[in-house]
């Protein structure tokens, strides 16, 4: 068992677990909301620190990062559980249930990485499938690890963390994309029991520190479609991260406690049109045909990546600027 980080002891041996905003006091024998975190005689113990449930060699279009390293490979790798409870999860059979793991220390995935670095031309870690923020300790370790092999470490994360352990992990990270779920605290409460305003505090601090960051929204029919919120994160997202950064408009599918039908793909487009009056780079996402998906120069509107569910399949770029017009496209690729 490993010790957790982040935790205050109270009276009768109850535990304030202070890594996220759910701030669940704990009883001796219990677990928190996250279900990764449990009392064990008045110490709070991470129980999935070393368990992975999934591990593959991803695009990183995947993730989704069109901005990063466009066209490249990330080993991506996660554990089971969440601090959040979205009655639509998408991979709810390792976030909200007792998924099968298998256990890896953190030198050990970090040689992993540098293998596949090596072999299959990976560029890092990617933290993701469930919420690698629980896995808090792990993930603090293994990066520390990873960046000093010379790889990069990704966050595929909801955000929904306090600020002073993500101001621990910030200096390992490289680049994060960030689920906004809705810009409303309602939906957050009612449908995800969480909170809104600590999320975008994660992105703020995120871009703060330099780290890159894109914006993915799962956009469901009749809950935060409306364009008053579109508008009110497209703004948010322009004010606060800047309009160079790239935003995912997802389609909701049916999981979970969800059976509504899958969002309209008008609906997304009119997303994307109103995000683009403020957003040089707007996607869609789990569009069929792959719609949406190219990045598009903001100024003479010519494609300068081209993308297939494979990743990239042309780049038309000079510099990192269009070749058409030589417009700077706001991309990492070094």
């Amino acid at each position: 068992m490993k010790k957790a980080s982040y935790w205050e002891a109270g009276p009768k041996k109850v535990v304030l677990c202070l890594l996220c905003p759910q701030y669940c006091k704990i009883q001796p024998g219990n677990v928190g909301v996250c279900r990764a975190r449990k009392n064990v005689a008045g110490q709070l113990i991470s129980l999935n620190y070393g368990e992975v449930t999934s591990f593959a060699l991803d695009p990183i279009e995947k993730k989704p990062l069109y901005h990063f390293y466009p066209g490249s490979e990330i080993l991506s790798v996660g554990t089971k559980g969440c601090n959040l409870s979205c009655g639509f999860c998408q991979n709810w059979q390792i976030s909200q249930a007792d998924a099968d793991t298998y256990r890896i220390t953190p030198l050990r995935l970090a040689g992993v990485v540098a293998d596949y670095g090596r072999k299959k031309e990976s560029i890092g870690l990617s933290y993701t499938y469930s919420e690698p923020l629980i896995w808090f300790e792990f993930v603090s370790e293994t990066a520390e690890l990873v960046r000093a092999k010379g790889f990069k470490n990704v966050l595929v994360t909801n955000g929904h963390v306090n600020e002073e352990p993500l101001k621990e992990l910030l200096p390992y990270i490289d680049a994060m994309n960030i689920d906004v779920k809705s810009f409303s605290p309602a939906f957050y409460a009612k449908v995800c029991h969480g909170k809104l305003e600590p999320v975008l505090r994660t992105a703020e601090l995120a871009r703060e520190a330099g780290c890159h960051i894109e914006i993915t929204n799962l956009v469901i029919p009749g809950l935060n479609d409306s364009e008053d919120e579109i508008n009110k994160l497209v703004n948010w997202v322009a004010r606060a991260l800047g309009d160079t950064t790239p935003v995912h408009f997802s389609r909701y599918y049916p999981a979970y406690k969800f059976s509504e039908p899958p969002t309209p793909i008008d609906t997304l487009r009119k997303a994307a049109d109103i995000a683009r009056q403020n957003l040089k780079y707007v996607y869609l996402g789990n569009v069929p045909g792959m719609e949406g998906c190219d990045t598009v120069c903001y100024e003479c509107g010519n494609k300068v990546i081209e993308r297939t569910v494979f990743g990239v399949a042309r780049f038309s770029l000079r510099d990192a600027k269009c070749e058409y017009c030589g417009a700077p496209i706001h991309i990492i690729r070094t």
